[in-house]
């Protein structure tokens, strides 16, 4: 069960995506503006598209772990720069343990596969 380089292609592709829906479901302002929604959709479905291309190599919950763990940091990071949403330091070093987190499960789980 190790992850080839395609595999975290298609998962970078689908963690970018869902970063970019999620983006755009902020900018829809509660639905409201239509290209934005649709923005948001087709990001989010083919987000998920690539994740289950990823969930035939890589255990679920390691897969879904990078993938939201990731998602959380870089769309907090967009929140910080596009939508001007300051972080205080509880909710940097919560991310710092988020990352912290996914680096471990990447370097040591036997799960993944090295």
């Amino acid at each position: 069960m190790g992850g080839s380089r395609m595999t975290y292609a298609f998962l970078f592709t689908a963690i970018v995506l869902e970063v970019i829906g999620t983006s755009a479901l902020k900018a829809s302002e509660q639905f409201t503006k239509l290209l934005p929604v649709l923005v948001m959709a087709a990001c989010y479905g083919t987000s998920f598209f690539f994740l289950s291309l990823v969930l035939r190599t890589l255990p679920v919950g390691v897969a879904y772990a990078i993938w939201s763990g990731l998602g959380i940091v870089l769309i907090s990071l967009v929140g910080v720069v596009w939508f001007k949403q300051p972080l205080d330091l509880p909710a940097m070093l919560g991310l710092g343990l988020i990352v912290a987190g996914v680096v471990v499960v990447n370097l040591f789980s036997r799960s993944v596969g090295h």
